[in-house]
Formats: C-alpha cells, sequence, structure tokens
C-alpha cells in the first residue's frame, strides 16, 4: 500500500505516518520477514534493471484514481505515455489534468509506474520524488528493455 523514496529511514517512516495518520505503525513480524525479503529483492533486482517488479499490491483510491493506476500498469516498462493519452485511454479524453493529479496521489510508486507518464510534448513533467527519480526510473527501464524503443504514442 506504500513504496516510496526517501534520504533515510526517518524521513521515510514520518512521510509513512503522514500518508497513513490513523494507523498504528509497527515493524513486520518476523513470521512475514522471508514474504518481505522477497518484495525486498524484487523491487532492488528492478532497480538494478534485471526484472520486472512483482509485488502484491492494495491500492486504495476513488474509482477514477483506480482507473488510471489500473492504465499506468498496463503502460510497457521503457515506454511513456502522455496524460492526455492516459486520459483517453481510460474513456475520459478531456481529464488529462485529473490523470495528473491521480499521478500526484499514487502511494505504491515504481509499482504504480506513474514516471512512465509525461507531458504532450514529451518533457518529463512532475514527479512527487523528483525529476531526478523519474529520470533515473526511466533510464533503468530502458537499460532493462533495450530491445524496446520508447514510444509515446
Amino acid at each position: 500500500c506504500f513504496i516510496a523514496f526517501g534520504k533515510s529511514r526517518t524521513a521515510l517512516l514520518n512521510e509513512l505516518k503522514g500518508e497513513f495518520k490513523k494507523a498504528n505503525i509497527v515493524p513486520a513480524v518476523k513470521s512475514r520477514a522471508s514474504e518481505f525479503k522477497k518484495w525486498e529483492r524484487s523491487l532492488k533486482d528492478y532497480l538494478r534493471g534485471r526484472a520486472t517488479l512483482k509485488l502484491p499490491l492494495d491500492p486504495r483510491g476513488t474509482v477514477f484514481q483506480l482507473a488510471v493506476w489500473k492504465y499506468l500498469r498496463s503502460i510497457p516498462s521503457g515506454s511513456v505515455k502522455s496524460y492526455k493519452n492516459v486520459a483517453a485511454g481510460i474513456g475520459q479524453p478531456s481529464a488529462a489534468r485529473a490523470v495528473a493529479r491521480a499521478c500526484a496521489t499514487n502511494r505504491i510508486s515504481i509499482a504504480i509506474p506513474c514516471h512512465r507518464v509525461v507531458r504532450e510534448g514529451g518533457e518529463l513533467g512532475g514527479y512527487r520524488w523528483g525529476l531526478d527519480g523519474k529520470k533515473a526510473l526511466l533510464s533503468v527501464e530502458s537499460a532493462g528493455n533495450s530491445a524496446k524503443s520508447k514510444t509515446l504514442t
């Protein structure tokens, strides 16, 4: 339900607490440690360009946000789409700004790849964790999928 980038464990914990204000945040129980390590390995392998990210997801959002996030997961790794393309892809061609907002509120970065959405002219646009992070993720995907070319359709 939450994946984020941060400069420190404390910063990440504070962001997690900010996102889930009423949650009781506790360390994972030991009986789930091997499962968590598996997810951690999957994330690390993805960030090294070695694998496709495979994690169990539990996204929470509005019907519109869920439609956007589902569409984002269909964009092939190493490819990008514009906010307008995403809006059209979910059947709401005039909702490009709302698509951008859905991307901005995505709590499951990387797994729901909002970094694959760019402005109409191909500029990167915004990213919750900064443009350097967006560039790095797109670079990892391009390197991991060198047989595929980036497309903006």
